[in-house]
């Protein structure tokens, strides 16, 4: 019960949030100085053109109204119609939405996989050369800027190599859209040709994602066992001469992974957002590569639509990491 109360309540904290980035959003992108109108209409169109235009999208009323009738839309589930591709915004991005988590899921998931045991093996192992090796190479992923690993690796493996493709998301016809997701999708319609060709084509992309968030995650990982290690009940338990293994899985992971879930969650809200520029790097044709456009062609219900959905992304990726923590801590809900 307890539970179901606290998540109550951290849903209603998302509204006002969320409300608060619609109108934000709404106002930056109006003052931005660009006529999207003039955009749309050429270089050869005159001045009534212009006018007729403008009274289409509503751009001819005060920003109050303009404002109004935009959460009106939003309270029925529309975000409008995309000035550069002329059609429903909602309709882009549902098509966009299983790259980005595809992308998403391989590279969170790896970046866990390898970082929490790894991060673990570190500070068991504390000022090891395995310890020292691992604090540099972590060090080394969060310095390091997306775009020019990105370049990097291109070059290497693309262009040197020729061991992987540049770009695109698929180099071979699509395998049959169960769920979107092409690697799920060719292993449930057993396509071995699109299984390997999209493996192929998502390896680097999730590489170049998979180093910073490896890197937070095993550095999380370490400074919480670390301090979980000096505790009194953890000194209680090894006095008691219980197995390592079951210190390790049953006391001190527990209580040690805490702050790496929340990072979990934020790292796999800001993925699912949109990698804007590895998405952009690689074509990949996901949400960030979608926002870049619409930015880059002032799109103005695109790119309120996309800074919406990436703030309900985070949102639901706070709440899940809430919902996580409360499992294992359930000090959290009290």
């Amino acid at each position: 019960m307890k539970l179901l109360v606290y998540l109550g309540q951290r849903l209603m904290t998302m509204i006002p949030t969320l409300v608060g980035l619609v109108i934000l959003t709404f106002f930056l992108a109006r003052v931005v100085p660009a006529d999207p109108v003039a955009l749309i209409a050429g270089e050869g169109a005159t001045r009534e053109q212009l006018e007729a235009l403008r009274q289409r999208y509503g751009f001819d009323q005060p920003l109050y109204v303009q404002l109004g009738v935009y959460l009106r839309q939003l309270a029925v589930g529309d975000l409008g119609m995309s000035i550069y591709t002329g059609r429903p915004v909602l309709d882009d991005i549902l098509e966009r939405f299983p790259a980005t988590i595809e992308l998403t899921l391989v590279s969170i998931g790896a970046a866990t996989l390898l970082g929490i045991p790894l991060g673990v093996l570190a500070a068991l192992r504390r000022n090891s050369w395995l310890d020292h090796f691992l604090r540099t190479f972590t060090t080394a992923g969060l310095a390091i800027t997306g775009f020019w690993l990105g370049i990097m690796l291109q070059l290497l493996f693309c262009m040197d190599l020729d061991l992987l493709p540049l770009g695109g998301r698929i180099g071979v016809p699509e395998p049959d859209h169960l769920t979107g997701l092409f690697i799920l999708d060719s292993i449930l319609t057993l396509n071995g040709t699109a299984l390997l060709s999209s493996l192929a084509h998502i390896a680097l992309p999730a590489l170049t994602l998979v180093y910073p968030a490896f890197a937070t995650i095993t550095r999380f990982t370490r400074s919480g066992v670390l301090d979980v290690m000096q505790r009194e009940f953890i000194l209680y338990e090894r006095a008691m001469g219980l197995p390592r293994l079951l210190i390790l899985f049953k006391y001190l992971l527990r209580n040690a992974v805490t702050s790496t879930v929340a990072q979990i969650g934020l790292l796999f809200g800001s993925l699912l957002a949109g990698a804007v520029v590895i998405e952009r790097v690689y074509d990949w044709p996901g949400l960030g590569l979608y926002a870049v456009e619409s930015i880059i062609n002032f799109d103005y219900q695109a790119t309120l639509g996309i800074t919406l959905w990436a703030g309900i992304a985070f949102s639901l990726a706070n709440l899940l990491v809430d919902i996580v923590q409360a499992v294992i801590d359930p000090r959290v809900v009290k």
